[in-house]
């Protein structure tokens, strides 16, 4: 259902569309729906969106949003990224709360994943 006046949707830029499709179906299970070559859009992965060809990234450095992933077994996670094709920007690291870590998809936008779970 959609909820007045909260964020419903997030898009972001893909410099290479098939590459990021490809690596979040491998790391996440994400499917996706093709709207043209320069369009496709996911749902049910916690909030609804879509990747655009685009020859910018979104990263923290240029003052882009963070999308942060909750994972229950962050090393884990780790690997999976770094198998897939994804790059790890920021190791794992502590703050209050947990740890997380900074990594990139195939199009270089940056996102992070954090666990509340120790070692």
């Amino acid at each position: 259902m959609h909820k007045h006046e909260k964020i419903n949707y997030v898009e972001f830029p893909a410099t290479d569309m098939v590459g990021t499709k490809t690596f979040f179906s491998k790391v996440f299970g994400w499917k996706f729906q093709d709207y043209g070559p320069d369009y496709t859009a996911f749902s049910n992965e916690g909030l609804d969106g879509g990747f655009f060809k685009s020859d910018q990234q979104a990263t923290t450095k240029t003052g882009s949003a963070l999308i942060v992933f909750y994972s229950s077994e962050l090393e884990l996670t780790q690997e999976k990224i770094e198998g897939s094709g994804g790059s790890i920007v920021q190791p794992i690291f502590s703050f209050p709360g947990g740890r997380r870590f900074h990594f990139s998809d195939p199009s270089g936008n940056e996102y992070a994943v954090w666990s509340d779970k120790d070692l």
